[in-house]
Order: structure tokens, then C-alpha cells, then sequence
């Protein structure tokens, strides 16, 4: 138990690090977009920031081939290694580049470059880390211990939020364009080392690496993850309208920066929490009926919530509607990986869950934030991520209810 405890560690120190790094350039699109993009009108210079962001999306399937295939044919340690090193190093680079006033066309095209760095380093950590979790839990914990797949990742929402809101307390609108984005990448560098020290120490799990390049997946196999595509676009979409709540709570609720990035916390904190429960729940009632709970309880919240943030419009509301819908996602986020590594033989799992799980992201992920942004600019409407989530989520509902043996 205390060596399962401690891979367990090993594996989300590793994960939080990596998400808080890609997550932080979302938090702060709109200085970023200062510092990048020649000055245009608000609007225009915020979506061509959302669109750097999505960019970072376009590789992570690449990286779920690549580092995930790794994983299954070398060891889940060598592949959750080498997207570390990645990452911190595309990390340190889009830090460092210069802004747009000292090179020009050079800034927007070398923080392309690293965020397309970025996301293939992302899009191959998912599999092997979370096939290494499912391999060390207990059988009856599975859910649990794949939870922290996703807890970390609401973890670093957390202190990305929690860096975000004081640095905006800190320091003026000026100086977190100029430098502050800057200081809140560069925290995660800093213990960059920390990360790739446990990380070397985990013992292997995969003892008869794979000869493929990509995963054999049996007809009722690939079915399942054509559906777990769906399903997880519906916790991507979902994920990063929450992400989104930053700019939701500056540019169209018109609070202070400052106020703004409370709500990060709220997600974070409430994510961290109830992701474990929503594991619990899937280790004793079974992952497919979490998610048929689940996924109706966000939908009827949805759009109630996002009335509720722009009626009201204060930094109260905002974190509360937060929090309500960051929990009722968490609660059926991780039985949808737990479904999908549990129908992946362990000789594809690492690159299986990979690839699935990039595909969602890349085409799900990597658009949302520019989606919500421009349906909010089209509509006129403050409710527009709440309808936009609200149309994803009735997909996810469909996919599982298609779910082989769904009814049983």
C-alpha cells in the first residue's frame, strides 16, 4: 500500500506540473495577446490569443501517438519522462520570447511554435499515466486511483488560479502584460526538477512491451472508443468553458482582473476535491451509471447558472456558478477513462487511451475557447458558453447511451 502511495504521488506531481504550465497561457489570454499581437481592436487582438491557445491542440494527437505508442512498445516511465522534459522546455521558451514591439512577426510565430511544442508533450502524457494508474490500483480502486488523472489537473487549475489572482493583486494591468504572465509560467519551471526526480523513480509496470506501432483494437474495442471520443469531448468542452471563466468574469461580466481569477480557484478547488468522489462512486456503482447521473445533472444546470452569473454580474455569483458546475462535472469525469482503460488490453492501453483521449482534445479542446468567445460576440449574449456547453453535453449523453451493454 505505501508503494502503491507513493507511484501514485510520483505520477500526479508530475501531471499537475504539466497541466498548470499549458493551462496558465489560457489564464491569461488576454495579456498575452497584448504582448504578442500587434494592437488591434480588444476583440480581434483576444480571439487571435484564443487561436495561438488552440493551436497547442493541432500536436496532441502526434503526441498521442508517439510518446503514448512509447509507452506501450519502451515502458510508461521512459514515455511520461520524455513528455516532462518536453514541456518544460517548451515551457521555458514561450517565457523568454520577446513581445511583438521588440521582433515583430517573429513573437506571434515562435509562441506557435512553442505551444505547438506544448501540446505534443500534453497529448502523449494522458496515456501512459494514466495506463500506469490503472496498473498500480487495487482492483476494486481503479476509479479512485485514476480520479487523480483528472484531480492534479483541476490541482493546477487551482495554483495557476491562485498565482494568477495574486500576481493581478500585485502588480498593475501594465506590468502583468509586460512581465507578470511571464513570472507565472516560469513558477512551474521552477520545480521542474522536482517532477523528473519522481518520475525516475517509478518502477515499470508494462513487463512485455509491445512490438506495434500503433494499437490492435477489435471492432467492439474501437466502437468504444469512437464513443469515448464523444464523451470525453463533452468533459473537454466543458473543462475549458470553466477555464474560460477569466474572461468571461473580465470582458463580459466587466470585473477587475483581479476578482476575475477567483473563479479559477473556485473550479479548481472544487475540481480537486470531488474528482476522487466521482471515482469512488464509479468503483462502487459502476463507471457507466455515474456517467448516465452525471452527465443529465451538468446539463439541467447549465444554462440556470449561466443566468444566474450574468444577472447578477459580481465576483459572488461568478464563483458560485463556478463551483456549482465544476463539481457536478467532476463527479463524472473520471468514470468515462475508467471505461474506456478497462475495455484496452494492457499491450494498447498507453497509446490507445492516448490518441482517444488527444482526438477529443484536438478537436474539441483546442476550439472551444474561440467558440465561446465569438458565439458570445455573435449573440449579443452573456448565455452563449452555457448553450454552446449545453449542445456538447447532449452529444456525450447520446455516446453513452450507445455504450455497448449501456442499458444493462
Amino acid at each position: 500500500m505505501q508503494t502503491s502511495f507513493r507511484r501514485l504521488a510520483a505520477v500526479a506531481a508530475g501531471n499537475a506540473l504539466e497541466f498548470y504550465d499549458f493551462l496558465i497561457f489560457g489564464f491569461f489570454a488576454v495579456q498575452i495577446g497584448q504582448a504578442f499581437f500587434p494592437k488591434t481592436d480588444a476583440d480581434t487582438g483576444l480571439l487571435l490569443t484564443l487561436a495561438t491557445f488552440g493551436v497547442g491542440f493541432l500536436t496532441r494527437p502526434l503526441g498521442g501517438v508517439v510518446i503514448g505508442g512509447l509507452g506501450d512498445r519502451l515502458g510508461r516511465r521512459p514515455a511520461m519522462l520524455m513528455s516532462f522534459g518536453l514541456m518544460g522546455f517548451s515551457i521555458v521558451g514561450l517565457a523568454l520570447t520577446p513581445s511583438y514591439a521588440s521582433i515583430c512577426m517573429t513573437a506571434p510565430l515562435l509562441a506557435v511554435f512553442f505551444r505547438l511544442l506544448q501540446g505534443f508533450a500534453l497529448g502523449g502524457e494522458v496515456g501512459p499515466s494514466t495506463a500506469y494508474l490503472m496498473e498500480v490500483a487495487p482492483p476494486n480502486r481503479r476509479g479512485l486511483y485514476i480520479s487523480v488523472q483528472f484531480s492534479t489537473q483541476q490541482f493546477s487549475t487551482l495554483c495557476a488560479g491562485l498565482v494568477g489572482l495574486l500576481l493581478s493583486r500585485l502588480m498593475s494591468p501594465v506590468m502583468l502584460v509586460e512581465w507578470g504572465w511571464r513570472i507565472a509560467m516560469l513558477i512551474g519551471v521552477i520545480i521542474l526538477p522536482l517532477g523528473l526526480m519522481l518520475r525516475r523513480s517509478l518502477p515499470e509496470t508494462l513487463h512485455t512491451p509491445s512490438g506495434a506501432l500503433l494499437p490492435r483494437l477489435s471492432r467492439a474495442q474501437l466502437v468504444l472508443a469512437l464513443l469515448s471520443i464523444l464523451m470525453l469531448a463533452t468533459i473537454t468542452v466543458s473543462t475549458y468553458v470553466m477555464n474560460y471563466m477569466v474572461t468571461f468574469g473580465t470582458r463580459t461580466l466587466g470585473l477587475e482582473p483581479g476578482l476575475a481569477f477567483g473563479a479559477t480557484v473556485a473550479t479548481g478547488l472544487c475540481g480537486s476535491l470531488f474528482n476522487p468522489v466521482g471515482g469512488m462512486l464509479a468503483d462502487k456503482f459502476g463507471a457507466r451509471r455515474v456517467i448516465l447521473l452525471a452527465m443529465p445533472a451538468l446539463l439541467i444546470a447549465t444554462v440556470p447558472v449561466f443566468l444566474f452569473m450574468a444577472t447578477l454580474k459580481t465576483a459572488a455569483a461568478l464563483y458560485a456558478g463556478a463551483a456549482i458546475l465544476a463539481t457536478l462535472l467532476a463527479l463524472g469525469t473520471p468514470s468515462v477513462l475508467v471505461n474506456l482503460s478497462e475495455g484496452l488490453p494492457p499491450a494498447s492501453r498507453s497509446g490507445g487511451i492516448a490518441i482517444v483521449y488527444a482526438l477529443a482534445i484536438s478537436i474539441f479542446g483546442g476550439s472551444a475557447q474561440f467558440v465561446v468567445a465569438w458565439l458570445t460576440g455573435a449573440m449579443h449574449s452573456a448565455l452563449a458558453p452555457g448553450f454552446y456547453m449545453s449542445g456538447v453535453l447532449v452529444i456525450g449523453m447520446i455516446a453513452r447511451w450507445c455504450l455497448p451493454s449501456a442499458r444493462a
